[in-house]
């Protein structure tokens, strides 16, 4: 039977995914919302914070890599039970993850003309995008705090908390992105500036709340001068397996980026589709990067416990469910797919375009999921990240970069077109990263025992 695995498997599975699912849920959710929210003010106000949203994109690419790469170590010391060695590399998380946010926040809100000439040259959208970015720039500073916490928090098994914090902060998000961008009764209304400040204020709150969390939990030290007290070999383990999903993730969304600026080159109509549909798909493939997540966790453990060959069998179980959701994801976005253009404001041609797209990402988003589970979880969860990184470098900066860039501005072909040649990445890649898989040899357990 092809889902078929070991006792037990899926409820272990199960109490792991769905916070995760919940949470990324929501998250796509009140991403659909806001998308919706700013398509009923204009198209400017989409496509602008559609670009601006791009910083945002960058960082969450950024702690994406980052988490992953805390994961890696955290969750083999969470099998070991080595809770002190844990606080240290949330030190580390916390460390890489503020330096980069704050510098961030400073271009952001100094900056943000400069920024946004990055992805677009027209003034309307760089005057729109510019406030956006001055408004939402104190989130990325409180992200960078509140990530890490939460990372190496769902690596020691509490994903529920993590979840519902993460939830809550989204729901209070949207609730705030209403009063602000419309204004009812007594609220400003602000347009595209109150969806960044409702960023801004909604992750304020859940700073505030990790803050209270981390006085009150007992899985890891509160000593915060041990936490950045880091032994010289745990940072040269960091470095040896855990920079390249770092770098990995780094890359493939400064590459995914440049697809957003060719995009931002090729007219408003463009811009907005892609806004919206980047939305529908997200909300589609919540259970897939909630299997890639709790993989990284589940695997991790059994690594770190010793149980090699138990974590090797539950990859292959895995992989199997991660195929199936993928095709269900695949027919529900299908299903959808009628429906989303009328949910926006958008012009004709913007409307088209976005049909289309939606098609092409019903194939799109299972090559995308199979990927992320393969390199982002089953990789490097046995501490083999180092393939995952070449391969995503090779595949986006050798091929899919390239490709849209000759597509559009040597042949100039249309946007449509541009955007459904740079959608072949993930086909390119998925042969060999499912060649390694079957080569078996991307399982090591990479804890040790921590001297100062």
């Amino acid at each position: 039977m092809f889902l078929k695995a070991r006792k037990g498997f899926y409820r272990e599975l199960f109490v792991l995914v769905m916070p995760i699912v919940v949470q990324n849920l929501i998250a796509s959710a009140v991403g659909m919302a806001d998308v919706v929210m700013l398509g009923r003010v204009d198209q400017t106000s989409i496509s602008a914070s559609g670009l601006a949203g791009q910083v945002m994109f960058l960082l969450n690419v950024m702690f994406f890599g980052l988490n992953s790469a805390l994961t890696i170590l955290a969750s083999q010391y969470w099998g070991k039970q080595d809770v002190k060695v844990i606080s240290k590399i949330l030190g580390i998380g916390l460390i890489i993850s503020l330096s980069i946010t704050l510098m961030a926040a400073g271009l952001a809100f100094f900056l943000p003309e400069k920024v946004i000439t990055i992805w677009t040259n027209d003034p309307e959208l760089i005057a729109a995008g510019a406030v956006y970015l001055r408004y939402v720039a104190l989130s990325y500073i409180f992200l960078g705090i509140v990530q890490p916490y939460l990372t190496i928090i769902k690596s020691c098994e509490r994903v529920l908390f993590a979840a519902v914090l993460s939830a809550s902060t989204l729901i209070i998000n949207v609730i705030l992105n209403f009063l602000l961008i419309f204004g009812p009764g007594p609220f400003p209304k602000m347009g595209i500036a109150g969806a960044a400040l409702a960023t801004s204020l909604s992750w304020g709150i859940g700073l505030l709340v990790c803050l209270v969390d981390f006085i009150k939990q007992k899985q890891i030290p509160k000593n915060i001068a041990e936490m950045f007290r880091i032994p010289g070999a745990l940072v040269g383990d960091f470095f040896r397996y855990s920079l390249p999903a770092f770098i990995n993730d780094a890359m493939w969304g400064l590459a995914f980026n440049m697809n957003s600026i060719i995009m931002g080159h090729l007219g408003s109509d463009i811009v907005a589709a892609n806004s919206v549909v980047s939305v529908a798909r997200d909300l589609v493939t919540v259970v897939g990067f909630g299997i890639s997540a709790a993989a990284s966790i589940m695997l991790g453990k059994e690594i770190g416990e010793g149980h090699l060959e138990e974590a090797r069998k539950d990859a292959s179980s895995i992989l199997r469910v991660t195929i199936f959701s993928g095709i269900i994801s695949g027919l529900v976005l299908f299903a959808m797919s009628p429906f989303v253009p009328g949910l926006v404001k958008i012009s004709a041609t913007a409307a088209y375009y976005l049909r289309i797209m939606l098609y092409v990402n019903v194939a799109y988003q299972m090559g995308q999921i199979i990927n992320t589970v393969l390199i982002a979880s089953i990789f490097r969860c046995g501490g083999n990240s180092k393939y995952g990184m070449i391969l995503d470098i090779i595949c986006m900066w050798g091929f899919a970069v390239p490709l849209g860039l000759i597509s559009a501005f040597v042949l100039k072909l249309s946007p449509l077109i541009v955007y459904i040649l740079m959608c072949t990445d993930e086909f390119a890649k998925m042969p060999f990263a499912v060649h390694h898989y079957r080569k078996g040899n991307w399982i090591k357990n990479i804890t040790r025992d921590m001297e100062e």
